[in-house]
C-alpha cells in the first residue's frame, strides 16, 4: 500500500511538471501573438516617417508608437516596448522586465522569447528587438546635424544612439492576463 501511494505521488508530481512546460509554451505562443500587430504596426509606421525623411520618422515615431501600442494592447493582454539605453523615459522598464533585460544583455546572442509570472494574475513575455538597418538610421551612431539637433529638442535625456544593426536594442513585452 506504502508502494502504491508512492508511485501515485510521483505520477502525480509528473503530471504537474508536464502542465507547466504546457502552460508556459502557451504563454509564450499567447505573448508573441500579442506583441505582433505592434511590431508590425511600428515598423510600417517608421517606413512611413523615414519617406518623409530620418527627422519626420522621429516625429512619427514619437507621436505614433505609444498609439499602436495601446491599439495593440487588449484587455487580456497590455503590450510595449522598453529597453535599457532610453529614448523616451515614458518606457522605462518595469521591476519584472528588467532581470530579462540583464539576461539578453549578458548574453546578446540570446533570441529566445522568455516568460515569468508576475504575480497570481499576470504572466510577462519578452522578447528581444536587435537593431535592424532601418533602426541605424536613428539609432545609429553618425547622425545627421538635424536629426541630431531634433532629438535633443524632443528628448534632452536621449540614451538611445551608438547602435549597429545586428545590436541588441531592447524588448518588445506583454502583461498577459492568466
Amino acid at each position: 500500500m506504502q508502494r502504491l501511494l508512492i508511485l501515485f505521488v510521483l505520477i502525480a508530481a509528473l503530471g504537474g511538471c508536464d502542465r507547466s512546460k504546457i502552460q508556459e509554451g502557451e504563454y509564450l505562443q499567447a505573448g508573441g501573438d500579442a506583441v505582433l500587430p505592434l511590431k508590425r504596426s511600428l515598423k510600417a509606421a517608421l517606413v512611413r516617417g523615414l519617406e518623409g525623411g530620418s527627422v519626420n520618422a522621429i516625429s512619427a515615431c514619437r507621436t505614433e508608437a505609444p498609439k499602436l501600442a495601446e491599439e495593440a494592447s487588449s484587455p487580456s493582454a497590455k503590450v510595449g516596448r522598453t529597453s535599457t539605453k532610453l529614448r523616451n523615459p515614458a518606457n522605462a522598464p518595469k521591476d519584472w522586465m528588467k532581470p530579462l533585460l540583464s539576461r539578453y544583455e549578458a548574453d546578446p546572442e540570446s533570441r529566445e522569447p522568455a516568460v515569468v509570472v508576475i504575480d497570481k494574475h499576470t504572466v510577462g513575455y519578452v522578447e528581444p528587438i536587435f537593431a535592424q538597418p532601418l533602426c541605424v538610421t536613428c539609432h545609429g551612431s553618425n547622425l545627421p546635424d538635424d536629426l541630431r539637433a531634433k532629438l535633443d529638442e524632443l528628448y534632452p535625456g536621449d540614451e538611445a544612439t551608438g547602435y549597429a544593426a545586428g545590436d541588441l536594442r531592447g524588448i518588445f513585452w506583454a502583461e498577459l492576463a492568466r
